[in-house]
């Protein structure tokens, strides 16, 4: 981590806030200052790398959702996080970063199908690995590992591949981690603990 940037980082944006991390520079950014820091970082820091994006489901917190930007410099291959929370639960959004990198275009997508977090202002904001009828967001954290039953969207695919829909072999979630505690106690749990394996556990 370079203290000395983040010290400048910290002092020409106010409404930034330091945020723990155990590698890279990583701060907590108002969803409407993300465009005014993400400009800066891509024009005056050299950041021009948007290596991902995702997100975070806090299920039962006050903020459910957090997004996360990694983004990279190829001038002194360092990284930063940024970490933006979504203020609404029921329908969460933030802005798009497509006009500063292009490759946010398929990972904000990506973001929007899997937790249903929406970009304004994205060019193209249309699901990537699910089809658009589907009305479930697979890794939000109340969403059963091992899926919701539904129809293919038609029937020309399921005669293609022969199959209806199968459940995982896993049952009993949503699966749930603590945030906190030793790597075994973070370890994902299914709620009910109820399993449909042929070998029990």
């Amino acid at each position: 981590m370079d203290t000395e940037q983040e010290t400048h980082l910290l002092k020409q944006f106010e409404f930034l806030s330091k945020r723990p991390s155990a590698d890279h520079s990583a701060y907590n950014c108002p969803a409407d200052k993300l465009i005014e820091f993400s400009e800066h970082l891509l024009s005056k820091e050299g950041y021009d790398i948007l290596k991902d994006v995702t997100a975070v489901d806090w299920l039962g917190e006050k903020v459910r959702f957090t997004v996360m930007y990694h983004v990279f410099s190829s001038t002194t291959y360092d990284y930063i996080r940024i970490a933006v929370d979504c203020l609404d639960n029921e329908n969460p959004e933030v802005p798009s970063v497509v006009s500063l990198w292009a490759a946010a275009d398929w990972h904000e997508r990506e973001t929007f199908d899997m937790f249903g977090i929406k970009f304004k202002n994205h060019p193209n904001l249309k699901r990537i690995l699910m089809w658009d009828e589907y009305e479930y967001h697979p890794l939000r954290k109340d969403f059963p590992l091992a899926g919701i039953d539904c129809e293919f969207p038609g029937e020309d695919v399921a005669d293609r591949v022969d199959v209806e829909v199968l459940s995982a072999p896993m049952m009993g979630g949503p699966f749930v981690s603590s945030c906190s505690g030793t790597s075994k106690k973070r370890e994902p749990s299914a709620a009910d603990q109820s399993w449909t394996e042929e070998k029990s556990k």
